[in-house]
């Protein structure tokens, strides 16, 4: 046995007896006879068919299989169709056949040359199969069943919207991933699908989740209860964070089951394994392989979550769709084939797609018989119920909590995750300079009493996640995922980030807060749930700020002016340039108390009455207090994303011969190393020659090296796009007697005449000209575009067609649009 230290999995090591007629390939497919055999005189051999899928394998993330992308950009060149001006993530093309293990034989229930078919489930009297189909010429993959014998084929769910993944649930439910949710990958062009239940019929169906970002491979435990890979990140990195979790059928009881505390693996398709309280799921490496592709993996959750050392890799390659036959054998299935992997890494080829008519890469293999049905947990959901119920045992339990004293904490103030109603990139660019993908919603704070424990009503089905206030209203800890609950339930947590082995100390009704009523959320009154920088935060800056830090006036090298940049405003960039926010920067979650928000945010202290007497209200200290806590978002809408944004093609020539003797780093630093590596991986081939580096205010590498930022980003805080002779890249080189600040010492533009001053002014104006155009959130005239209009009508939100001269709300929109993602 030996350790990977990339991925902390435990690889096995057999010694297996190879049969007479083995050969030195038998720990792939070159040994298949003696697996095949051992696997057909063993008790696992209980059936003789396997059911299978075949269709188009998608080629972009794992999870982009189903669907349309948001947009037509060059970024979606992994669209395997395009129709109607849409593109879309699926192929046409798909069967649903089954396959005699003993002879070979191959049967083909259903087949659909421009369709799509997935995701087989046999029923557990072994005589229907559940599955998903998309019939040719449609976009949307529905749930059907099937006889199994290619009999009574029957539709259970409709409408416009994809329901992937299904399985049947003990109580004579299913519960199934669907985009019914009406939202897009936070950091991708692709749909989200959410776990999401019905009824037998297809009838009743229900949102289990509200996760801002995808869920996948719904499958029953033993015990009744759900596991499924569930993909978020409040506030942390958007590529680490694809772990197992449990829910019961009904949707309440959510919690962590494998490898939350181990970011870098993307684990999917997990499967309890027959009496051992194990399951084996594919580990797909780092972000993630096209459809689930990753090595196969033991899991043993009995020593809790989060030990590594408990799993254990049996595929030397990647594979897909593991099932468990046995403790001993496991279906896999790849483009080429469907394969028996025993628990060694050997290998037996049963299906290969050149040995019948159809080439389409199999897909989803599961034996064909009956099985026992899990046991039916009692349902906490209670559709008469408006609310939840959480309990908080002890804030003060859990994992980096050093330095923070009893009685310390006083509030939770409680915040939303807000799903994306469509997105066109992978980056946070404009919501954020590297910081959340997402907008968050604040609802007010509930109290935490003197012991720690905390008791709330919280509306249902939504994602809720927490920041823990001090006497002063700033943040100690902040939770870094999210939580929510049923109507009707009653879900408790031991502290914050508590170890999950861990139970509490006291019963709740020993707990200040079990002695009461729960408490209810109070909002804050005044104050926008969803806070807008340039409508929210700016005004406050123009009345107590921008008199010292404006273009002219620069106190500290500091301008804080609402004046457009490329992206951003300057006062924007400037919040975190100046390091005066405290966001959280995309990292790994779980940080120190008081490392992120309000209390290590330097603004705060700077509006607090010492930073020269300036006098905040106290609504606009809380306004500027909350719009950290919710993420620090430059807009307040997702309408910003995909426009307005206007990048400045800089004359670099100009650059390195005017400024190039003065800014060029003469010797390795950690800035301008730093620089010059993202400088090549992330903007032009060929970066200045020589490096320019920060010395005074102008040309500030470190940003790069800051928020890994391209080349026309780099720059954009110094280009002024409202007035852009006001653009610090004239201003500072430009002579004192002709209106500039010469920040360079020399006069490296005496006046305004010059040919290069004229270059840069004519890229910025330019710019300039395309925003007047083509406007931003905000202004006067702005219109979201075209892609983003087309999903709020797919979405029912906006009439289609759309009269030429409707004028749109954005902000009123998207409150219709969250409105309508609720539970109802």
């Amino acid at each position: 046995m030996r350790f990977d230290v990339a991925t902390g999995v435990v690889l096995v090591s057999c010694v297996v007896t190879a049969a007479a007629d083995s050969s030195p390939s038998d720990s792939t497919v070159g040994g298949a006879a003696s697996v095949l055999e051992r696997f057909l005189v063993s008790r696992a051999a209980d059936f003789e068919e396997i059911v299978f899928a075949q269709r188009v394998s998608g080629r972009d993330h794992w999870y982009g299989n189903f669907g349309h992308y948001s947009d037509d950009s060059p970024y979606t060149n992994a669209a395997l169709l395009q129709r109607d001006g849409k593109r879309f993530a699926f192929g046409e093309g798909g069967r649903l056949c089954c396959l005699n293990l003993r002879t070979g034989k191959l049967r083909v229930l259903l087949e659909d040359p421009r369709g799509g078919i997935r995701d087989p489930q046999v029923h557990y009297g072994g005589n229907k199969i559940l599955f998903s189909y998309r019939p040719g010429g449609t976009e949307a993959y529905h749930l059907y069943e099937i006889n199994s014998d290619g009999s009574g084929l029957v539709q259970l769910t409709d409408g416009p919207d994809n329901d992937i993944e299904p399985i049947y649930t003990p109580e004579g439910g299913i519960v199934f991933c669907s985009s019914r949710c009406h939202r897009y990958v936070p950091c991708w062009r692709t749909q989200v699908a959410t776990l999401y239940r019905c009824d037998a019929d297809g009838r009743n169906v229900r949102m289990l989740s509200n996760n801002a970002e995808t869920e996948n491979t719904p499958w029953m435990l033993p015990d009744g209860r759900i596991v499924y890979m569930r993909w978020e990140y409040v506030d942390r990195n958007q590529l680490l964070y694809h772990h197992l979790w449990t829910v019961n059928p009904d949707g309440t009881g959510v919690m962590v089951y494998f490898g939350n505390q181990h970011p870098g693996l993307v684990m999917l398709d997990a499967k309890p394994i027959p009496g051992t309280g194990q399951v084996v799921a594919s580990f797909s490496p780092d972000h993630g392989r096209a459809e689930h592709m990753g090595w196969i993996t033991v899991v043993d959750p009995r020593n809790g979550p989060d030990d590594m050392s408990r799993t254990r890799r049996i595929s030397e390659r990647s594979f897909r769709d593991p099932y468990p036959v046995s403790s001993e054998f496991f279906l896999v299935s790849d483009d080429r084939g469907i394969y028996l992997l025993d628990e060694c890494g050997q290998l037996a080829s049963l299906f290969e797609p050149g040995s019948s008519e159809c080439l389409l890469p199999p897909h989803e293999p599961r034996p064909l018989r009956p099985r026992a049905r899990e046991p039916v947990l009692h349902s906490r959901f209670d559709a008469s119920e408006d609310v939840g119920h959480l309990f908080l045992s002890d804030v003060y339990a859990g994992r980096n909590m050093d330095g923070v004293q009893r009685g310390e904490i006083k509030k939770l103030l409680v915040l939303e995750q807000l799903p994306k109603p469509a997105n066109f990139s992978g980056g946070q660019e404009p919501l954020t300079i590297g910081g959340t993908f997402t907008l968050q919603r604040i609802l007010g704070t509930v109290p935490v009493e003197p012991d720690g424990s905390a008791y709330f009503a919280a509306p249902p089905v939504r994602s809720l996640f927490f920041v823990a206030l001090d006497e002063h209203d700033r943040s100690v800890k902040r939770m870094q995922s999210f939580t929510s609950v049923q109507p009707g339930e009653t879900l408790g947590c031991v502290g914050c980030h508590e170890p999950r082995t861990q139970t509490p100390q006291d019963a709740a009704l020993n707990l200040d807060a079990g002695r009461r009523r729960p408490s209810r959320i109070e909002p804050f009154a005044g104050i926008p749930d969803v806070l807008d920088f340039p409508r929210d935060i700016q005004p406050i800056l123009d009345r107590h700020c921008v008199e010292c830090h404006n273009a002219d006036r620069r106190e500290g090298g500091v301008e804080l002016t609402g004046d457009m940049t490329p992206l951003y405003t300057i006062s924007y960039w400037t919040m975190f340039t100046e390091s005066l926010v405290s966001d959280g920067r995309n990292g790994r979650g779980n940080r120190p108390p008081r490392t992120i928000g309000s209390s290590a945010s330097r603004l705060m202290a700077l509006i607090d009455g010492s930073h020269h007497n300036v006098q905040l209200s106290e609504r606009e200290r809380t306004t500027v207090r909350l719009w950290i806590e919710s993420g620090a978002t430059y807009p307040g809408t997702y309408a910003a994303l995909g426009s307005g944004m206007h990048a400045v093609e800089l004359p670099h020539e100009v650059f390195r011969r005017r400024c190039a003797d003065c800014h060029t780093a003469t010797e390795p630093s950690y800035r301008n190393v730093k620089a010059n590596a993202f400088y090549y991986q992330f903007g032009p081939r060929q970066p200045p020659q020589p490096l320019l580096t920060s010395i005074q205010d102008i040309i500030l590498i470190r940003h790069l090296a800051y928020f890994q930022l391209g080349e026309s980003r780099l720059y954009q805080a110094y280009c002024n796009l409202s007035r852009p002779e006001q653009s610090l890249f004239l201003r500072a080189p430009l002579a004192k007697r002709a209106s500039g600040l010469q920040i360079c010492g020399a006069e490296v533009f005496a006046d305004t005449n010059d040919g290069d001053y004229q270059a840069i002014l004519a890229a910025i104006q330019s710019a300039a000209d395309r925003l007047s155009e083509n406007k931003r959130f905000g202004m006067k005239g702005f219109v979201p575009n075209r892609f983003y209009i087309d999903e709020m009508q797919n979405y029912g939100l906006l009439p289609r067609p759309l009269p030429p001269d409707a004028e749109i709300d954005v902000y009123e929109l998207e409150q219709a649009y969250w409105q309508s993602c609720r539970w109802r």
